[in-house]
C-alpha cells in the first residue's frame, strides 16, 4: 500500500512539474528578484531551489486536511494536520516517524480538537495549541501531559472572553509565549510553572488629535462601549537561539505601510522587555514587496503570515498574498525574494507556515496540503558565506565570497555593500568609500569617510603642524622683513 502511495506521489510531482505556472501578480515576471536603491525590481539568480515535496499520501497516512502549523527541531519535522486532528512527525528524508492523535492526561487518553500549532523544546517536550479545546498541552517526549495552560485568571482577560490559543513558542528557561485569538494586548506570557505573568510586545499606538477630541465629547457609557486605539494583532511568532521573539503582523492599511512603515513594522524582533529591536539599516524597511500592483484577485501589499530566524541571524518571512519568501540579513537588508502563487513545484496555493532545517527552508501550503523543501544554490551559499564570515571577523574571506557573488550577479547591490563593509573593517577606508558610493549607501560612506579623514590626519600630522606654524608665522616674518627693508631704505 505504501509503495502504491509513493508511486501516486511521484506521478503527482510529474504532473505539477509539467503544469504551467498560474501567474497572478503584475509585479514581477521572474522567480527570484531583489530591489535596488530606487525600489526597482531586478532579476536575480535563484538563491534557493525547490527540492522535495511532502504529502500525507507519500507517508501512507492519507492527505493532510487544512494543515495550519509547521515546526522543525533538529532533523525532525512536525506538521499540525488540523483537519485530521493529528500531528504528523517525519524525518529529514520525509519518512514517517509518528502520527500523534492524542496525549496521556491523568492516565487517560485525551484527543485534539482543531489543533493549530506545536513547539518542541530541545529536551523533546511538546507544547501543543489544542485550539478548539481551549488549551495548550505541555507534554514530555512520551506524550505524557506535564501542564495544561488554560484561560488566565486575570482582570485584563474578561469573563466572557474565550481562550483561543493559536501559536506558541517557549524559551530555554521554559517560559511560554502565546498568540491567542481575540487578544490585542500582545503575546500572553507564562512562567515555567505555568503561571500567567502578563503580556509582552503590545503595539504602541498613538491616538490622533481628532480621536482625542472625539473621545472627550463622548459620554462615559459611550466610551465604555467603544474600543479605541486598539493595538494591532500579530499573525505569527518565532523564537531564535538567543530568545528573541520574531513576530509578524498583517493588520494594516496599504496607505499606512506606504507612508509610515515605522509605525506599521510588519516584522518585529522583540526583546525580554517587549521592545522592538529589529535593525533596519537597509535601503528600506523589511516589509516584503516594495511595489505592489494587482492581478486576478491579488491586490495590495505583502501580508507576512509567518517568519523563521536562522542561526546566522538571517530571517525569512512568508507572504500569504503572492506566495513569496523574503530573506533578510542581520542589518535588515533584503537578500532576495522568491516564490509565487501557482501549481508548479516551488509555488504555492496558500502558504501558512515556514521553518528551517539548517539552511534548508520548509513551507507548509494549507490548500495544497503539502510541505515544500527549498535548498541553497551555489549563489545562495556564497551570500550566506559572505555574511557568516563578516559576523565572525573573517573580513577578507567575506569580501572574497561577495566578489564571487558579483561574478554571478553584477546587479547585486548587497555584494558591493558587503565588500565595502569588509574593507571598512580591514581599515581600507578609501576603497570602502568607493564601494559604498557606487550603491549610494551614504550612512556607511559617512562612517568610512570619518575613519579615512582620521587616518589621513594621523598620517600627515607633521605636515599639518608645520603648515599651521607657517600660516601663523609667515605673516610675522613677512612683516619683519618689510620693516627691515624699509628701515634700510630710509638710511
Amino acid at each position: 500500500m505504501k509503495r502504491k502511495s509513493k508511486v501516486l506521489a511521484g506521478l503527482l510531482l510529474l504532473i505539477t512539474a509539467l503544469t504551467p505556472v498560474v501567474s497572478v501578480s503584475a509585479d514581477a515576471s521572474f522567480y527570484t528578484y531583489n530591489y535596488d536603491v530606487y525600489d526597482v525590481e531586478l532579476p536575480s539568480p535563484d538563491a534557493y531551489t525547490a527540492q522535495d515535496l511532502l504529502l500525507g499520501t507519500y507517508l501512507g497516512i492519507g492527505d493532510f486536511r487544512n494543515p495550519k502549523g509547521l515546526f522543525v527541531r533538529g532533523e525532525t519535522i512536525y506538521v499540525v494536520d488540523t483537519g485530521n486532528n493529528r500531528i504528523v512527525v517525519a524525518d529529514k528524508n520525509f519518512n514517517l516517524i509518528d502520527e500523534i492523535t492524542s496525549v496521556n492526561l491523568d492516565g487517560e487518553e485525551s484527543t485534539f480538537l482543531n489543533p493549530q500549532d506545536i513547539f518542541v523544546a530541545e529536551n523533546g517536550d511538546l507544547y501543543i495549541c489544542d485550539t478548539d479545546n481551549n488549551r495548550v498541552l505541555h507534554t514530555d517526549k512520551n506524550k505524557n501531559v506535564i501542564k495544561v495552560y488554560t484561560k488566565p485568571n486575570d482582570e485584563n482577560f474578561s469573563a466572557d472572553q474565550t481562550f483561543i490559543p493559536l501559536k506558541a513558542v517557549a524559551d530555554n528557561t521554559g517560559r511560554l509565549y502565546l498568540l491567542a485569538g481575540n487578544v490585542n494586548k500582545g503575546f500572553l506570557e507564562f512562567d515555567k510553572d505555568g503561571g500567567f505573568t502578563g503580556y509582552v510586545g503590545a503595539n504602541k499606538v498613538k491616538a490622533s488629535f481628532f480621536q482625542v477630541i472625539q473621545k472627550r465629547l463622548m459620554t462615559k457609557e459611550q466610551r465604555a462601549r467603544m474600543i479605541l486605539f486598539v493595538p494591532t494583532e500579530y499573525s505569527n511568532l518565532a523564537i531564535d537561539q538567543e530568545n528573541f521573539l520574531y513576530a509578524t503582523t498583517t493588520t494594516f492599511t496599504p496607505g499606512d505601510l506606504a507612508n509610515n512603515p515605522d509605525r506599521v513594522n510588519p516584522i518585529r524582533k522583540i526583546n525580554s522587555l517587549g521592545d522592538d529591536v529589529l535593525v533596519k539599516n537597509g535601503y528600506y524597511h523589511p516589509i516584503g514587496d516594495m511595489q505592489w500592483g494587482s492581478g486576478g484577485d491579488i491586490v495590495g501589499p505583502s501580508r507576512l503570515e509567518d517568519i523563521t530566524a536562522l542561526d546566522n541571524d538571517t530571517y525569512f518571512a512568508l507572504d500569504r498574498v503572492r506566495g513569496r519568501i523574503f530573506g533578510y540579513d542581520f542589518q535588515g537588508n533584503m537578500l532576495y525574494a522568491f516564490g509565487g502563487v501557482g501549481n508548479k513545484m516551488g509555488y504555492f496555493q496558500y502558504p501558512v507556515a515556514i521553518d528551517h532545517m539548517g539552511t534548508d527552508l520548509l513551507v507548509l501550503d494549507n490548500r495544497a496540503g503539502s510541505v515544500t523543501r527549498f535548498t541553497l544554490t551555489e549563489y545562495g551559499r556564497l551570500i550566506n558565506d559572505g555574511l557568516a564570515d563578516y559576523k565572525v571577523g573573517r573580513y577578507e574571506e567575506s569580501a572574497e565570497s561577495f566578489r564571487k557573488v558579483l561574478e554571478l550577479n553584477g546587479n547585486y547591490d548587497l555584494a558591493y555593500i558587503g565588500i565595502g563593509r569588509a574593507l571598512l573593517r580591514q581599515g581600507e577606508y578609501d576603497e570602502a568609500m568607493k564601494y559604498f558610493k557606487s550603491k549610494r549607501d551614504w550612512d556607511s560612506y559617512s562612517k568610512a569617510f570619518q575613519q579615512y579623514r582620521k587616518q589621513w590626519v594621523e598620517a600627515n600630522i607633521e605636515y599639518l603642524i608645520a603648515g599651521f606654524f607657517v600660516i601663523i608665522l609667515l605673516p610675522k616674518v613677512v612683516k619683519g622683513v618689510r620693516k627691515l627693508t624699509k628701515g634700510g631704505a630710509q638710511k
